[in-house]
């Protein structure tokens, strides 16, 4: 239950804010000095146990002085501290508001007596700011006098163990190597620079272990295991120590990552930090198991129980699913926002609108197409299979030099997730199987076997002319939606115009559905065409002519068939996902971002945001004043100087210096800021998604382990190792075990 500031005029709770609340002192002369500072004529009947069980007083009403921080999860009051902090006057500002706390009015008596009490307390508080200013001159922690010379040691073995881990996720060092051979002694990474830094002198680490045997390991699996969950908590603490700061986030999943045989769903926030910056973070891996039912539960549980976040403060949800997992989390997304209706669900800025069309698509030829785009943009990472696909192109097209140059260009780094895929994988379709046959037949031996073996694979799915003809479809039907999705990608102009041209993206899909028969005669020839090139021959799938047969059912034609299972399901799926995806809900908020100056210089400063900004009312400091701080607001960049530049993305309107003085479009342009779907601006670093993507691609799938991926994908976040010290001697009081008897090994 949160906890709720008693002081007039502050409305601060426990829920949105890190602020220490403290109750008020049993003892009852400093007690009624409390309440007399609080000028609450309502609690001066209340003794001073009623007042200490039921009524708290936040940290902001005391001088700084007096709040000590004795640990990063604790906070004190000094004995003698009193509070002087108040707001005794801003509901003057609207006296017919009614007041559940009513300040009392003072005689001149009471104000005699308070102007007494208060000097004595600013001398008392004076002489305690220069007792803390010499001790600290003296020592540089309080705590370390108390210490005894064992614990003392064991702290600082501790602190050398976690610099230890810290540096193998920094440095993506897995912690165990793989065998070269099966009698190989050294399998340990973490023990490999243990031993290193016993030679290197560590003392702490060589007074530990200086008579452990040479074969033994230092620490116990149970004791690595513990320490890794310190070190990935501490990180993800400082993450979410800014996230409950900023109060208003939005929630990103990736693609499934598979850790000892179970499936887990890595989780993001997104959220703009005290500095005004958008800020997307890796925060965990959550077990995908269960049903969508079970998987919000434990989303939610996590979100709110253990991290202590809320979700009725997440603003956005997207979530980049590939294969089957797709339907998995539309049917999350739906469910979390029936319970959480702001928490809009919308594509991922990661990736390209087509492409995320497409993966949500629920038809096996479109999941196969989909598929085969991974595998070959994996396929083509090397240098040297990249080298094939670019001899392949000039081979086929040696004929047309200038379209084959335009195709090595378009085939780079990257290619397969880009939003023109569908229009280059058509054109690469036949060069594309020339290459796979080159690298089967391996005719200079010069590729792996594991390469050709893939090779193969990908040629024989290239080969079939039901993926040739999903191709073809989705090409002809996302070249709709592919200008909208590149816009959505942009800068918030384009964004915001985006949104606005919606309308004419589902006028153009359903013109396509009401002449279905004429397009797909178009498409299917295309088709057609492709297949004589490839010298592919036009046949239905096996499996439904085999059910067909077995049904003894007359014959079906081939283009009859593909505008019935391929064609329709398409342009019908691909509808549904974009009136999904851009609900009203969506648009709503997509619109707002017309309180960008420079989309207001657009629109000739006749914008109605106001109109707009319901959904969000709840989450604005001031919303009754919220018609006339957009009217203030239009009218300072309407009539700037000629020399000022119109600000064209939120980030640069969220870093001027006087949008402090509009706090409603302060914290509106916040909000939407953590819309997952909006680019994350001024972003030179890979993005946390991508720090993922590397730590896994250049690690051995058996070697995978969550919390050196936690600390490695955080490099930039402070890793306190006094922090962690602290933690673990809480959490696992020392019993000095014998190193010795430590037999069991991290498996």
């Amino acid at each position: 239950m949160p906890n709720f500031c008693a002081a007039p005029n502050c409305t601060r709770k426990s829920t949105q804010s890190d602020l220490a609340f403290f109750r008020f002192p049993r003892d009852p002369e400093r007690c009624r000095i409390w309440v007399e500072n609080c000028r609450r004529a309502d609690l001066e009947a209340k003794t001073a146990d009623q007042l200490n069980k039921h009524y708290r007083l936040c940290a902001k009403h005391f001088d700084p002085a007096m709040v000590c921080k004795t640990s990063p999860y604790r906070t004190v009051l000094k004995d003698t501290a009193i509070p002087t902090i108040f707001d005794l006057t801003s509901h003057l500002k609207n006296p017919h508001t009614r007041h559940r706390k009513r300040i009392k009015e003072l005689t001149e008596e009471d104000l005699k007596k308070i102007k007494e009490r208060r000097l004595a307390s600013s001398i008392e508080q004076l002489n305690c700011k220069k007792d803390a200013a010499a001790e600290d001159s003296t020592s540089t922690n309080d705590d370390e006098p108390q210490l005894s010379t064992e614990e003392r040691a064991f702290r600082e073995y501790l602190r050398s163990l976690f610099e230890v881990l810290v540096m193998l996720g920094k440095q993506s060092i897995p912690f165990m190597a793989e065998k070269t051979f099966e009698v190989e002694r050294m399998s340990n990474n973490f023990q490999a620079l243990l031993d290193y830094r016993m030679n290197a002198g560590d003392e702490a680490l060589k007074k530990r272990f200086e008579a452990t045997a040479v074969n033994t390991e230092y620490c116990s699996a149970t004791q690595q295991s513990q320490l890794l969950d310190i070190c990935e908590n501490t990180v993800r603490e400082e993450i979410l120590m800014e996230v409950r700061e900023s109060r208003f986030f939005s929630l990103v999943t990736g693609d499934l990552v598979e850790f000892a045989g179970e499936k887990h769903l890595p989780l993001f926030l997104r959220f703009v930090n005290q500095q005004n910056t958008l800020r997307e973070e890796f925060v965990d891996f959550l077990l995908f198991d269960g049903d969508e039912t079970a998987l919000v539960e434990r989303l939610e549980a996590q979100l709110t129980d253990r991290w202590g976040l809320s979700m009725e403060d997440c603003r956005g949800q997207a979530h980049k699913a590939t294969g089957t997992t797709t339907t998995k989390m539309k049917a999350v997304a739906v469910l979390l926002m029936e319970k959480y209706p702001l928490a809009l669900h919308m594509s991922c800025s990661h990736m390209a609108l087509n492409i995320h069309l497409a993966n949500n698509l629920p038809f096996p030829n479109v999941q196969v197409v989909m598929e085969t785009l991974r595998r070959i943009g994996a396929f083509f990472r090397t240098p040297l299979t990249q080298d094939e696909l670019e001899t392949a192109i000039s081979a086929h097209y040696q004929k047309n030099e200038e379209k084959g140059s335009v195709l090595k260009q378009a085939c780079g780094p990257g290619w397969t997730e880009q939003h023109n895929v569908f229009d280059v994988l058509l054109d690469m379709l036949p060069p594309l199987l020339l290459c796979m046959d080159n690298i089967r037949e391996n005719a200079d031996g010069k590729f792996a076997e594991a390469t050709t073996a893939d090779a193969y694979s990908i040629a024989e799915t290239l080969a079939d002319f039901e993926v040739i003809v999903t191709v073809v479809i989705l090409k002809n039907v996302l070249i709709f939606t592919r200008a909208f999705g590149r816009n959505l990608q942009g800068e918030t102009l384009d964004v915001f115009f985006a949104a606005n041209s919606l309308t004419a993206v589902l006028h153009s899909l359903n013109e396509v559905n009401d002449n279905i028969d004429v397009y797909h005669e178009f498409w299917y020839e295309e088709a057609v065409n492709v297949a004589n090139v490839m010298e592919i021959p036009v046949t239905i799938p096996r499996l439904f002519l085999r059910k067909q047969r077995a049904a003894d059912v007359g014959e079906i034609q081939a283009e009859a068939y593909f505008k019935e299972y391929v064609t329709v399901p398409v342009i019908h799926g691909v509808m549904q996902e974009v009136e999904d995806m851009f609900s009203e809900s969506n648009l709503k908020a997509l619109k707002c971002l017309s309180l960008v100056p420079a989309v207001m210089g657009q629109m000739k400063f006749n914008t109605t945001e106001e109109n707009y900004a319901d959904v969000y009312r709840n989450d604005l400091p001031s919303p009754d004043t919220l018609a006339a701080e957009l009217h203030c607001w239009r009218i300072k960049w309407k009539h700037r100087g000629k020399e000022v530049r119109l600000p064209t993305t939120i980030h640069e309107t969220l870093q001027l210096p006087d949008v402090k003085f509009f706090p409603n479009v302060n914290s509106f342009l916040k909000v939407l800021s953590t819309l997952p779907v909006l680019k994350l601006e001024e972003n030179k670093s890979e993005t946390a998604s991508e720090r993922l993507q590397a730590y896994l691609d250049r690690t051995s799938t058996k070697l995978w382990n969550k919390s050196l991926a936690m600390l490695n994908i955080n490099t930039h976040v402070k890793h306190d190792l006094d922090v962690m010290v602290d933690k673990y001697c809480r959490l696992y009081p020392e019993d000095d075990p014998d190193p010795e008897a430590e037999e069991e090994v991290m498996k």
